[in-house]
């Protein structure tokens, strides 16, 4: 075995077969050159996009907001979009009534397409097309595309805060009213506006009235009914007072919040933020074609020189 590959037995055996072995390599370079043009691999160009996630992406979990990003830009919703837009099933020559066309059609797209998170905290996305500018166009959809899932995942999140403080508030407007129709009925009854600084004046008054020994006249007896109504109603009308003023508290914060969470369900807000845009590239980037003719003439040396061993070492056994 170690005569075998005897390093000076192989030089000598390459001196004595290099006329074979150049034109084995030849023709391997021929053939990988020709059978890596055009003519039988349809070239493709690649469209790079680099996007940073805004601080508008509020992260649901452990994630950082890049890798939410790029959670989003590589679900399924969004590739389904790529391929309804761009109508992909025709490029990749891929039929919709094939039974297996999603699992094709998936299977191509992730071959020609990649999306990563970069040492720099942004979202890196190649795209690979036969067509320059439509490998530009969806990178750049990917990155329209997900802004907009983001988009509708957060205004259904504040739908839901308008709809829960709607109804908050609802509540909370039936209870003011039956507060205010309460304390209606003490007013228009009883003559109770204010407790405390009608107790107060009331109460000076009377003892005014007693000290001028005015309680028995007309004016005494009006003060002393007023007195008589703010014992009997004035404890639930300052209980019914401080009732009203929570409530309206809780309702002016709820409102606050209803009114924010209805400015960002319609207000249009970006989530993607592109620091490297895509455009159409102008040189192809697969096959490379160097590169298969050099592995393909390497290879095909190798293979002949380990079939020249071969034949040499049955001719001396």
């Amino acid at each position: 075995m170690n005569d075998f590959f005897d390093n000076q037995r192989i030089l000598t055996l390459i001196w004595k077969w290099r006329k074979h072995l150049v034109v084995v390599g030849a023709v391997a370079a021929g053939a990988a050159a020709l059978f890596s043009s055009s003519l039988f691999i349809q070239p493709k160009f690649r469209s790079t996009a680099r996007v940073y996630p805004t601080h508008n992406i509020y992260t649901l979990s452990d994630e950082s907001e890049t890798e939410q990003l790029l959670e989003i830009m590589s679900s399924q919703d969004i590739k389904l979009r790529v391929f309804d837009a761009f109508n992909l099933g025709e490029v990749y020559r891929i039929r919709k009534d094939d039974p297996h066309y999603l699992t094709y059609m998936l299977s191509e797209f992730n071959d020609n397409v990649s999306m990563k998170k970069t040492e720099f905290e942004t979202v890196e996305i190649k795209v690979l097309d036969t067509d320059p500018q439509r490998a530009s166009d969806i990178c750049d959809s990917l990155i329209v595309f997900s802004n907009d899932k983001i988009w509708e995942l957060h205004r259904a999140k504040f739908m839901e805060v308008v709809l829960s403080t709607q109804k908050i508030m609802g509540k909370l407007n039936h209870e003011i009213d039956s507060l205010a129709g309460k304390m209606n009925e003490i007013r228009k009854d009883y003559k109770i506006l204010d407790y405390e600084s009608q107790a107060k004046e009331v109460t000076k008054g009377y003892m005014k009235a007693l000290a001028e020994q005015r309680q028995n006249t007309a004016g005494g007896q009006k003060i002393e009914k007023m007195l008589d109504n703010l014992a009997e109603k004035g404890g639930e009308y300052d209980r019914l007072s401080v009732e009203m003023k929570y409530l309206l508290q809780q309702k002016d914060s709820v409102k606050r919040t209803y009114d924010w969470s209805l400015n960002d369900a319609s207000n249009e807000i970006t989530f993607c933020q592109t620091v490297q845009k895509p455009v159409p590239a102008d040189k192809k980037a697969y096959p490379v074609r160097w590169l298969i003719v050099l592995v393909t003439t390497l290879s095909s040396l190798f293979v002949a020189l380990l079939l020249i061993l071969i034949i040499e070492n049955k001719k001396s056994a």
